[in-house]
């Protein structure tokens, strides 16, 4: 059994009790969600864009995403609703003062404050670090703190001007609740965009519709006119009518296309235009205006 020499074994060696739940660094969590991209875990630089979840990626992951979804990534479930580039919204960040870079520490002789964050509030001043929480307009994708907005009550963006609406603020890195909510938003949305989409496009089918019945119409009803202009529904005795559409034919104004005089014209014109060059018959002269050459050999002696 071992324990010679006179050692006494305490309780917690000889029995195992129930094993301790691990539990997840917050500095370590906040760092993972705050200062590496969702989708590549490659650390955020410019330019940033966030999903309607509210998830943070570089903008070249998820373009790469987006042109290969076949390919296999380790966090492929995280942006499995994004379909288009127009999913996702470039942020419009404001950048710390106080950031001086991730080798600010090389020697390791200074203190490193680890919650320091690349990007601030720019009404407030509060670092985007995981410690408060931080929003961003659909709109224009200008991101704000939480305070800010709840101090500074306003419809219009503190920002750049725009004008936006409650629907409009996304939570960045929500909590479990938040980002339910936020995907039942998103399924709503894109609901009523696809149906407002079918809607336009039954419209359009119907206005086509129409448009080739009341051709189709015209074409039935129209007639043959004569050449000296006259049409031939004026021997009938009143309009003549086919199936559901009933018009009268009203002869043209002015001579037909094909009638004698309108031919006579357009000669008439075609012969003042060839006049007008050298090669037409009556720019060629006579026998009469033609004079002969004569040619003289003087011969001197």
């Amino acid at each position: 059994m071992g324990c010679d020499g006179g050692t006494i074994p305490k309780r917690h060696e000889l029995v195992k009790g129930p094993k301790k739940v691990e539990k997840v660094d917050k500095t370590a969590e906040l760092a993972a969600k705050w200062r590496y991209c969702a989708l590549s875990q490659e650390k955020l630089k410019r330019p940033i864009v966030a999903c309607e979840l509210g998830r943070l990626y570089n903008k070249d992951a998820i373009i790469e995403y987006l042109l290969d979804k076949s390919a296999e990534r380790p966090n492929s479930e995280v942006v499995a609703h994004i379909r288009s580039i127009k999913d996702v919204k470039e942020l419009n960040l404001t950048d710390n003062p106080a950031w001086k870079g991730e080798r600010r520490n090389i020697k390791g002789d200074c203190f490193e404050d680890m919650h320091c964050s690349m990007f601030i509030c720019p009404v407030v001043g509060l670092e985007m670090n995981g410690k408060h929480k931080f929003l961003y307009l659909q709109t224009c994708g200008c991101v704000f703190s939480e305070r800010a907005l709840k101090e500074v009550k306003t419809e219009i963006c503190h920002k750049c001007g725009d004008p936006f609406q409650e629907d409009n603020l996304v939570m960045l890195n929500g909590t479990k609740e938040e980002v339910e909510k936020l995907q039942r938003a998103m399924e709503e949305r894109r609901s009523k965009a696809k149906t407002a989409k079918k809607s336009k496009k039954s419209k359009d089918t119907k206005v086509s519709k129409v448009q080739d019945s009341t051709g189709s119409c015209d074409t039935a009803e129209s007639k043959p006119t004569s050449l000296n202009g006259e049409s031939s529904s004026d021997s009938a005795p009143g309009p003549s009518t086919s199936g559901e559409c009933s018009k009268t034919l009203k002869a043209p104004l002015g001579p037909v296309i094909g009638s004698k005089r309108s031919i006579q014209d357009m000669k008439d014109k075609s012969e003042t235009f060839k006049s007008l060059f050298t090669s037409h018959s009556s720019a060629k002269r006579t026998k009469d205006q033609i004079s002969n050459w004569v040619t003289h050999t003087p011969y001197h002696f």
